[in-house]
Protein backbone atom coordinates (compact mmCIF):
# COMPACT_ATOMS: atom_id res chain seq x y z
CA UNK A 1 0.00 0.00 0.00
CA UNK A 2 1.23 3.47 -0.87
CA UNK A 3 1.62 5.73 2.18
CA UNK A 4 2.47 9.41 1.93
CA UNK A 5 2.37 12.60 3.99
CA UNK A 6 2.67 14.78 0.90
CA UNK A 7 -0.34 15.63 -1.25
CA UNK A 8 1.97 16.13 -4.22
CA UNK A 9 3.01 12.48 -3.96
CA UNK A 10 -0.52 11.12 -3.72
CA UNK A 11 -1.68 8.75 -6.44
CA UNK A 12 -4.71 10.11 -8.26
CA UNK A 13 -7.61 10.06 -9.08
CA UNK A 14 -9.07 8.76 -5.83
CA UNK A 15 -12.10 7.62 -3.93
CA UNK A 16 -11.64 8.84 -0.36
CA UNK A 17 -12.61 7.85 3.17
CA UNK A 18 -12.02 10.80 5.49
CA UNK A 19 -11.37 10.59 9.24
CA UNK A 20 -8.86 9.96 12.02
CA UNK A 21 -9.43 6.19 11.97
CA UNK A 22 -7.39 5.37 15.07
CA UNK A 23 -8.01 1.68 15.66
CA UNK A 24 -9.63 0.86 12.31
CA UNK A 25 -12.54 -0.48 14.37
CA UNK A 26 -15.84 -1.79 13.01
CA UNK A 27 -17.32 1.70 12.76
CA UNK A 28 -14.30 2.88 10.75
CA UNK A 29 -14.55 -0.14 8.49
CA UNK A 30 -18.14 0.78 7.62
CA UNK A 31 -16.91 4.23 6.53
CA UNK A 32 -14.08 2.75 4.46
CA UNK A 33 -16.18 0.06 2.77
CA UNK A 34 -17.87 2.42 0.24
CA UNK A 35 -14.50 3.50 -1.23
CA UNK A 36 -13.15 0.02 -1.87
CA UNK A 37 -13.43 -0.48 -5.61
CA UNK A 38 -12.32 -2.68 -8.50
CA UNK A 39 -11.32 0.14 -10.83
CA UNK A 40 -7.51 -0.02 -11.19
CA UNK A 41 -7.46 3.56 -12.47
CA UNK A 42 -8.96 5.01 -9.27
CA UNK A 43 -7.11 4.62 -5.97
CA UNK A 44 -9.11 3.63 -2.89
CA UNK A 45 -7.68 6.07 -0.37
CA UNK A 46 -7.92 6.78 3.33
CA UNK A 47 -7.14 10.38 4.26
CA UNK A 48 -6.20 10.84 7.90
CA UNK A 49 -4.23 13.31 10.00
CA UNK A 50 -0.86 13.32 11.79
CA UNK A 51 -0.58 14.28 14.52
CA UNK A 52 -4.12 13.61 15.76
CA UNK A 53 -5.95 16.99 15.83
CA UNK A 54 -6.58 16.64 19.59
CA UNK A 55 -2.83 16.26 20.12
CA UNK A 56 -2.15 19.34 18.00
CA UNK A 57 -4.61 21.55 19.88
CA UNK A 58 -3.82 20.34 23.41
CA UNK A 59 -0.07 19.95 22.98
CA UNK A 60 -0.31 16.67 24.87
CA UNK A 61 1.04 13.43 23.30
CA UNK A 62 -1.81 11.10 22.41
CA UNK A 63 -1.52 7.34 22.73
CA UNK A 64 -2.74 5.54 19.63
CA UNK A 65 -4.51 2.23 19.18
CA UNK A 66 -2.87 1.98 15.76
CA UNK A 67 0.41 3.86 15.25
CA UNK A 68 1.26 4.65 11.64
CA UNK A 69 2.72 1.27 10.64
CA UNK A 70 -0.16 -0.64 12.25
CA UNK A 71 -2.73 1.65 10.65
CA UNK A 72 -1.19 1.05 7.23
CA UNK A 73 -1.15 -2.72 7.81
CA UNK A 74 -4.79 -2.87 8.92
CA UNK A 75 -5.96 -0.68 6.03
CA UNK A 76 -4.06 -2.76 3.50
CA UNK A 77 -5.61 -5.92 4.95
CA UNK A 78 -9.13 -4.67 4.16
CA UNK A 79 -8.23 -3.59 0.63
CA UNK A 80 -7.24 0.09 0.86
CA UNK A 81 -4.62 1.02 -1.74
CA UNK A 82 -3.36 4.33 -0.36
CA UNK A 83 -3.01 6.11 2.98
CA UNK A 84 -2.57 9.88 2.91
CA UNK A 85 -1.56 11.30 6.30
CA UNK A 86 -2.17 15.03 6.14
CA UNK A 87 0.26 16.94 8.39
CA UNK A 88 -2.09 18.60 10.86
CA UNK A 89 -0.69 22.11 11.35
CA UNK A 90 -1.92 25.68 11.67
CA UNK A 91 -2.34 26.03 7.91
CA UNK A 92 -4.55 22.97 7.65
CA UNK A 93 -6.49 23.88 10.80
CA UNK A 94 -7.22 27.34 9.35
CA UNK A 95 -8.83 26.08 6.13
CA UNK A 96 -12.54 26.78 5.82
CA UNK A 97 -14.75 23.83 4.86
CA UNK A 98 -14.96 25.24 1.31
CA UNK A 99 -11.17 25.59 1.07
CA UNK A 100 -10.64 22.08 2.43
CA UNK A 101 -12.83 20.58 -0.26
CA UNK A 102 -11.36 22.67 -3.08
CA UNK A 103 -7.67 22.41 -2.15
CA UNK A 104 -7.45 18.89 -0.70
CA UNK A 105 -10.21 16.84 -2.30
CA UNK A 106 -10.59 18.53 -5.69
CA UNK A 107 -7.19 19.99 -6.61
CA UNK A 108 -4.77 17.54 -5.00
CA UNK A 109 -6.61 14.24 -4.67
CA UNK A 110 -8.94 14.52 -7.66
CA UNK A 111 -11.58 12.77 -5.59
CA UNK A 112 -14.43 11.08 -7.42
CA UNK A 113 -16.30 9.94 -4.34
CA UNK A 114 -15.97 10.54 -0.58
CA UNK A 115 -17.18 8.60 2.47
CA UNK A 116 -17.42 9.96 6.03
CA UNK A 117 -19.03 9.02 9.31
CA UNK A 118 -22.19 10.75 10.45
CA UNK A 119 -20.27 12.67 13.14
CA UNK A 120 -17.45 13.86 10.85
CA UNK A 121 -16.40 17.49 11.34
CA UNK A 122 -13.86 19.45 9.32
CA UNK A 123 -12.57 22.91 8.52
CA UNK A 124 -11.61 25.79 10.79
CA UNK A 125 -12.86 25.23 14.35
CA UNK A 126 -14.60 22.06 13.14
CA UNK A 127 -17.26 24.26 11.59
CA UNK A 128 -18.13 21.90 8.74
CA UNK A 129 -20.46 18.93 9.19
CA UNK A 130 -20.92 15.80 7.09
CA UNK A 131 -23.95 17.34 5.41
CA UNK A 132 -21.93 20.52 4.71
CA UNK A 133 -19.30 18.35 3.03
CA UNK A 134 -22.01 16.72 0.95
CA UNK A 135 -23.34 20.09 -0.22
CA UNK A 136 -19.95 21.66 -0.96
CA UNK A 137 -18.60 18.57 -2.75
CA UNK A 138 -21.72 18.33 -4.91
CA UNK A 139 -20.69 21.58 -6.61
CA UNK A 140 -17.65 19.71 -7.95
CA UNK A 141 -19.74 16.64 -8.79
CA UNK A 142 -18.22 14.62 -5.96
CA UNK A 143 -20.68 12.23 -4.34
CA UNK A 144 -20.46 11.98 -0.54
CA UNK A 145 -21.66 8.94 1.40
CA UNK A 146 -22.58 9.64 5.03
CA UNK A 147 -22.33 6.44 7.08
CA UNK A 148 -24.55 6.07 10.20
CA UNK A 149 -22.84 5.50 13.54
CA UNK A 150 -22.32 1.88 14.55
CA UNK A 151 -23.22 0.80 18.09
CA UNK A 152 -22.21 -1.99 20.47
CA UNK A 153 -24.40 -2.84 23.46
CA UNK A 154 -26.32 0.37 22.89
CA UNK A 155 -23.24 2.62 22.83
CA UNK A 156 -21.46 4.19 19.87
CA UNK A 157 -18.36 2.31 18.77
CA UNK A 158 -15.45 4.73 19.07
CA UNK A 159 -11.71 4.77 19.66
CA UNK A 160 -12.39 6.31 23.09
CA UNK A 161 -14.76 3.49 24.05
CA UNK A 162 -12.16 0.91 23.00
CA UNK A 163 -9.45 2.64 25.07
CA UNK A 164 -11.77 2.67 28.08
CA UNK A 165 -12.53 -1.05 27.67
CA UNK A 166 -8.81 -1.86 27.40
CA UNK A 167 -8.04 0.21 30.50
CA UNK A 168 -10.65 -1.79 32.43
CA UNK A 169 -9.37 -5.16 31.23
CA UNK A 170 -12.58 -5.66 29.23
CA UNK A 171 -10.75 -7.31 26.37
CA UNK A 172 -13.82 -9.09 25.03
CA UNK A 173 -15.67 -5.79 24.62
CA UNK A 174 -12.68 -4.05 23.04
CA UNK A 175 -12.14 -6.87 20.57
CA UNK A 176 -15.82 -6.98 19.64
CA UNK A 177 -15.74 -3.27 18.84
CA UNK A 178 -12.50 -3.62 16.89
CA UNK A 179 -13.74 -6.61 14.92
CA UNK A 180 -10.43 -8.35 15.64
CA UNK A 181 -8.06 -8.91 18.55
CA UNK A 182 -6.21 -5.88 19.90
CA UNK A 183 -2.54 -6.34 19.07
CA UNK A 184 0.86 -5.12 20.18
CA UNK A 185 3.60 -5.00 17.55
CA UNK A 186 7.17 -4.56 18.67
CA UNK A 187 10.79 -5.64 18.54
CA UNK A 188 12.21 -8.23 20.92
CA UNK A 189 14.96 -6.59 22.98
CA UNK A 190 17.27 -7.67 25.81
CA UNK A 191 15.57 -7.93 29.18
CA UNK A 192 16.73 -8.95 32.66
CA UNK A 193 16.20 -12.64 31.75
CA UNK A 194 14.52 -13.41 35.07
CA UNK A 195 11.96 -15.59 33.30
CA UNK A 196 14.49 -18.11 32.02
CA UNK A 197 15.95 -18.57 35.52
CA UNK A 198 12.57 -19.88 36.74
CA UNK A 199 11.80 -21.95 33.65
CA UNK A 200 9.64 -19.47 31.74
CA UNK A 201 11.79 -17.57 29.22
CA UNK A 202 10.10 -14.47 27.86
CA UNK A 203 10.45 -12.17 24.88
CA UNK A 204 10.72 -8.56 26.05
CA UNK A 205 8.80 -6.34 23.61
CA UNK A 206 9.74 -2.77 22.78
CA UNK A 207 6.74 -0.90 21.35
CA UNK A 208 6.45 2.46 19.58
CA UNK A 209 6.28 5.15 22.29
CA UNK A 210 2.89 6.36 21.04
CA UNK A 211 1.26 2.91 21.31
CA UNK A 212 -1.69 2.64 23.72
CA UNK A 213 -0.98 0.00 26.39
CA UNK A 214 -3.95 -1.78 28.00
CA UNK A 215 -4.47 -2.58 31.67
CA UNK A 216 -1.52 -4.09 33.50
CA UNK A 217 -1.86 -7.80 34.08
CA UNK A 218 -1.57 -11.23 32.52
CA UNK A 219 -3.12 -12.08 29.15
CA UNK A 220 -3.64 -15.15 27.00
CA UNK A 221 -2.25 -14.23 23.59
CA UNK A 222 -1.46 -15.41 20.07
CA UNK A 223 2.05 -14.58 18.82
CA UNK A 224 3.20 -14.28 15.21
CA UNK A 225 6.60 -13.57 13.70
CA UNK A 226 9.18 -15.11 11.40
CA UNK A 227 8.62 -18.88 11.64
CA UNK A 228 5.86 -18.38 14.24
CA UNK A 229 2.22 -18.50 13.18
CA UNK A 230 -0.18 -17.37 15.90
CA UNK A 231 1.50 -19.45 18.58
CA UNK A 232 -0.29 -19.61 21.93
CA UNK A 233 1.37 -17.66 24.74
CA UNK A 234 1.04 -15.78 28.01
CA UNK A 235 1.93 -12.10 28.26
CA UNK A 236 2.55 -9.92 31.29
CA UNK A 237 2.23 -6.13 31.23
CA UNK A 238 3.55 -4.56 34.39
CA UNK A 239 6.38 -3.52 36.66
CA UNK A 240 7.26 -7.03 37.95
CA UNK A 241 6.89 -6.15 41.67
CA UNK A 242 8.04 -9.62 42.83
CA UNK A 243 11.55 -8.90 41.49
CA UNK A 244 11.42 -5.22 42.56
CA UNK A 245 10.90 -3.94 39.04
CA UNK A 246 10.47 -0.19 38.67
CA UNK A 247 9.80 0.11 34.95
CA UNK A 248 6.85 -1.23 32.98
CA UNK A 249 7.75 -4.09 30.68
CA UNK A 250 5.83 -6.23 28.22
CA UNK A 251 6.99 -9.84 28.30
CA UNK A 252 5.65 -12.79 26.34
CA UNK A 253 6.18 -16.48 27.06
CA UNK A 254 5.40 -18.80 24.14
CA UNK A 255 3.95 -22.17 25.13
CA UNK A 256 5.68 -25.30 23.82
CA UNK A 257 8.24 -23.29 21.86
CA UNK A 258 11.90 -22.38 22.22
CA UNK A 259 14.31 -20.36 20.12
CA UNK A 260 16.13 -17.04 19.76
CA UNK A 261 13.77 -14.12 19.12
CA UNK A 262 16.14 -11.19 19.74
CA UNK A 263 15.77 -8.52 17.07
CA UNK A 264 12.58 -10.02 15.65
CA UNK A 265 9.35 -8.11 15.19
CA UNK A 266 6.46 -9.89 16.89
CA UNK A 267 2.74 -9.31 16.62
CA UNK A 268 0.93 -10.24 19.84
CA UNK A 269 -2.85 -10.58 19.63
CA UNK A 270 -4.55 -10.17 23.00
CA UNK A 271 -7.28 -12.80 23.35
CA UNK A 272 -8.11 -13.05 27.05
CA UNK A 273 -7.41 -11.06 30.22
CA UNK A 274 -6.39 -13.67 32.81
CA UNK A 275 -5.65 -11.67 35.97
CA UNK A 276 -4.24 -8.36 37.28
CA UNK A 277 -0.53 -8.11 38.08
CA UNK A 278 0.33 -8.95 41.68
CA UNK A 279 3.34 -9.22 43.99
CA UNK A 280 4.29 -12.68 45.26
CA UNK A 281 6.16 -13.55 48.44
CA UNK A 282 8.83 -15.51 46.60
CA UNK A 283 10.08 -16.55 43.17
CA UNK A 284 8.69 -20.04 43.85
CA UNK A 285 5.23 -18.56 44.35
CA UNK A 286 5.64 -16.53 41.16
CA UNK A 287 6.74 -19.65 39.28
CA UNK A 288 3.69 -21.57 40.52
CA UNK A 289 1.37 -18.78 39.42
CA UNK A 290 2.95 -18.51 35.97
CA UNK A 291 2.50 -22.26 35.58
CA UNK A 292 -1.17 -21.84 36.50
CA UNK A 293 -1.50 -18.93 34.04
CA UNK A 294 -0.07 -21.12 31.27
CA UNK A 295 -2.59 -23.85 32.07
CA UNK A 296 -5.38 -21.28 31.98
CA UNK A 297 -4.20 -20.12 28.56
CA UNK A 298 -4.05 -23.71 27.31
CA UNK A 299 -7.56 -24.55 28.40
CA UNK A 300 -9.43 -21.33 27.68
CA UNK A 301 -11.12 -20.83 24.34
CA UNK A 302 -8.81 -18.76 22.13
CA UNK A 303 -10.17 -18.19 18.60
CA UNK A 304 -7.94 -19.07 15.67
CA UNK A 305 -9.12 -16.16 13.54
Amino acid sequence: MWTTSSLTNALTPTVVALGNFDGIHQGHQQVILPVLNDDPQIRSTVVSFSPHPKEFFTGQPRKLLTPRSEKAFQLSAIGVEQLVLLPFNRELAALTPQQFVEEILVNHLQARRVSVGQDFRFGCKRSGTATDLQAIAAKSEIAVTIVPLLTFQGERISSSAIREALQEGNLQGANRMLGRSYSLVGEVVQGQQVGRTIGFPTANLQLPPEKFIPKQGVYGVRVSGVGIDRKLGVMNIGNRPTVNGTKQTIEVHLLNWSGDLYGQMLTVELEQFIRPEQKFASLDDLKAQIKADCETARTMWLPVS
